[in-house]
């Protein structure tokens, strides 16, 4: 009987309760090797409610040519399924005209979006992350699924996206070894963008090392430089 009282309270626990009050992430960006930018994280979670900032600066060759600091914030709240975003906001410091903000409306199932001084609404399926809370949906979630289906904005549209899992390999980062499994986005055509995630296993599934690639063959390499989560 205690076993099952046990197991029922264990059931009733919120899932909010599963992810961490805190992270923060420090990541190095590079280009065929050459470091290009650096990218600071935090996530923090009060209860049923979240927020990530992300703050990525050029460096190197890239700051010559480039100065620019992209500041990405998402804010919602944390359901049974995971992250649910309400808020979303991209901010160029290099340039302005290209902002974007975002609003979640589940209950309409609409997204609301500001860019380039225009608005625009569209239809907001259940589950949609945005570009930033995406990366930090596995934490609740795990990784035992062979293939991951869900909806992401990047504050302008909606667009489905799926991911199959690869395997579970160790990887070296400059943050140290991580047992991870390795997700890879499933695309249909040479005009979608392609990316890869490794996820910490035994550190809430945090991203430790992610790979973007568009359409037009620009790589870019992000690698865990230091992480502390509770």
């Amino acid at each position: 009987m205690r076993l099952l009282a046990a197991a029922a309270a264990l059931a009733a626990i919120p899932a909010a309760l599963a992810l961490p009050v805190q992270v923060d992430a420090e990541y190095s960006v590079s280009a065929a090797g050459v470091p290009i930018g650096r990218v600071t994280e935090t996530f923090r979670r009060d209860g049923d409610a979240y927020r990530i900032e992300s703050t990525t600066r050029a460096e190197g060759v890239l700051k010559l040519f480039r100065d620019d600091t992209i500041v990405l914030t998402s804010a919602g709240r944390v359901g049974p399924k995971g992250l649910q975003p309400l808020h979303f906001e991209q901010r160029r410091l290099g340039d302005r005209t290209r902002d974007i903000v975002a609003e979640f409306d589940w209950a309409k199932a609409e997204l609301r979006s500001e860019y380039r001084g225009e608005s625009s609404v569209h239809a907001l399926p259940p589950g949609t992350q945005d570009r930033l809370s995406i990366l930090y949906q596995f934490m609740g979630g795990g990784t035992a699924a062979k293939l991951v289906r869900l909806h992401m904005s990047n504050g302008r549209k909606v667009e489905a996206y799926a991911y199959r899992k690869l395997g579970e390999p160790v990887i070296a980062t400059p943050a140290g070894e991580f047992a991870t499994a390795h997700y890879e986005r499933v695309t249909e055509s040479e005009k979608e963008s392609r990316a890869q995630l490794w996820l910490a296993k035994d550190r809430f599934n945090l991203p430790v090392r992610v790979v973007f690639e568009d359409a037009k063959g620009l790589k870019l390499e992000q690698n865990l430089v230091s992480l502390t989560a509770r």
